[in-house]
């Protein structure tokens, strides 16, 4: 189908860009080099007709808006270095301490206050279904250490699938984590997600502490509230538990081999979502933080229970939990990981 490029808007003097892959089947997503953030998503219903099913904006200055700046929901962006929450904004390493901005109470929130998530990335457009970003992120950039060569590449498949890979190499042992951090909403926004019906394919969680940080312990969810391995309806959930999802589900996967993790249907729309990854942890949330002041430019309205992400990547406050499956990655390794979306409509 080729991808296209247009001018998206200036920052820091740069301009930036936005990239539209599409396949044949109706699918499209598009993604700006700010952030390396996805901003739009667009698929079918069961019905035929295109609708968007991701929070965003359809210019750059909606990023910069005042209500989305002070929620900083993180919509749809590659997050880094090192995703979630890490306590106390700081981690030991090879016998030294390093400390990170504290841009979460206490805690390090997803690579500190100018992540991945806000940086301008250089794009390489691979062939018609796929575009690589690449990034350098310094050493000591937000307190980490080393320098490390970061690329992720975008690919929309004839199958309706969005496949996210993420590479990266650092010259020195650092703390790596990279997510996509995009909200869905299948019934492209008509409503909440409550109706939505979710599957994640295991029992264990991490347990979080009261300032939001992993601590370690992974709790056996089975026969619970939140034990989704037979598929719950959203609402039911939310009722049960009191509260919406901020869940970081644990997976057996020692190999980092590539998975299915998890399923989100919709019966009104007809649309459904299956995740596949090789990561060892999915943050499930459902935006219970998010403001219901946000809005496209459209009004496209988003806010609490409007949106949900399946958050792919290592354990939360990894760098702080002994035998954290490769919260670190060391010095000349690549660091790895692949998560798929992939979309269907009935």
């Amino acid at each position: 189908m080729g991808i296209t490029k247009n001018k998206f808007g200036i920052y820091n003097n740069q301009n930036i860009d936005l990239f539209t892959l599409k396949n044949a089947n109706g699918m499209e997503v598009k993604i700006t080099n700010y952030g390396a953030t996805i901003t739009s998503l667009i698929i079918p219903n069961s019905k035929g007709e295109l609708e968007n099913i991701a929070c965003g904006f359809d210019t750059l200055e909606g990023y910069f808006g005042k209500d989305y700046v002070e929620n900083s929901p993180y919509f749809g962006s590659t997050v880094g270095r090192y995703c979630s929450q890490i306590k106390d904004a700081k981690f030991s390493l090879n016998g030294k301490a390093y400390t990170l901005a504290s841009n979460c109470g206490n805690n390090n929130l997803h690579g500190g206050t100018v992540g991945f998530d806000k940086k301008i990335w250089e794009v390489e457009i691979i062939d018609d279904n796929s575009l690589k970003m690449h990034l350098t992120s310094k050493d000591l950039e937000e307190g980490y250490p080393g320098n490390v060569e970061v690329s992720v590449l975008f690919t929309v498949t004839p199958e309706n699938e969005l496949k996210i890979d993420y590479h990266a190499i650092p010259d020195q042992d650092t703390p790596l984590s990279l997510t996509n951090h995009t909200y869905f909403n299948l019934d492209a926004f008509s409503g909440t997600v409550e109706d939505h019906i979710v599957t994640v394919n295991t029992n264990k969680r991490q347990e979080m502490d009261e300032t939001g940080a992993g601590t370690g312990t992974i709790i056996n969810v089975s026969g619970k509230a939140d034990d989704l391995r037979e598929g719950k309806r959203i609402g039911n959930v939310h009722k049960d538990m009191g509260d919406g999802f901020e869940h970081f589900y644990v997976f057996d996967n020692p190999d980092f081999k590539l998975n299915q993790v998890a399923s989100i249907i919709s019966k009104e729309s007809g649309r459904s979502l299956t995740v596949f990854s090789t990561e060892p942890c999915m943050l499930l949330y459902t935006g219970k933080y998010t403001s219901d002041t946000i809005k496209r430019e459209n009004g496209e309205q988003y806010g609490k229970y409007r949106g949900f992400c399946c958050e792919t990547h290592r354990y939360q406050n990894g760098p702080n939990i002994e035998n954290s499956p490769k919260s670190i990655t060391k010095a000349e390794e690549a660091f790895k990981s692949t998560t798929i979306f992939k979309f269907g409509w009935k």
